[in-house]
């Protein structure tokens, strides 16, 4: 089983400064390993046109997805994409937002679906309302869920299964 992202849209590789905010340059986003921060998948950079993720998981005999990088936090069950970039004066990126895709917005109908086609694919924009990097909770219909195969409109070139 398979979890496929499929991002679109990216803000690109600066956000100016604002209100107790610096500001960030080389911005990049990636997928954060359970539990462990500093364990990034595949960063792609912010102003790429799509970026793409394949991440392996499983269904619990109760029907709820698991894996290396699904998050279990009080709240549900969740993948994190994390934005990554540099503040003014600094050489060296560190995470500076998190976007929340949540598994406990996918359908049963489309979780029944992903698991007999063994795949589950998250499509969404990765830039918000202000331009910037999506963060927070991602919400329905923010991200659109769907089981079976990756589009072709995304060439799985980054996080390949394994």
């Amino acid at each position: 089983m398979h979890l496929h992202i499929e991002a679109h849209t990216l803000p690109g590789r600066n956000c100016g400064p604002g209100p107790g905010f610096p500001g960030i340059s080389g911005i990049e986003v990636a997928v954060q390993r359970k539990d462990r921060p500093a364990e990034l998948l595949d960063p792609q950079p912010g102003d790429a046109p799509t970026a793409t993720w394949t991440l392996p998981c499983t269904f619990t005999a109760d029907g709820e997805l698991r894996g290396p990088y699904v998050q279990n936090r009080l709240g549900g069950r969740f993948v994190y994409l994390s934005w990554l970039g540099r503040r003014p004066g600094e050489e060296v990126s560190r995470m500076f937002r998190r976007a929340k895709l949540m598994l406990d917005e996918v359908a049963p109908r489309v979780l029944d679906e992903a698991r007999l086609s063994g795949v589950l694919v998250a499509r969404l924009a990765l830039t918000d309302a202000q331009g910037g990097p999506l963060c927070g909770r991602v919400p329905l219909p923010a991200v659109v869920w769907s089981a079976g195969e990756p589009s072709d409109a995304f060439p799985g070139r980054a996080g390949r299964r394994p």
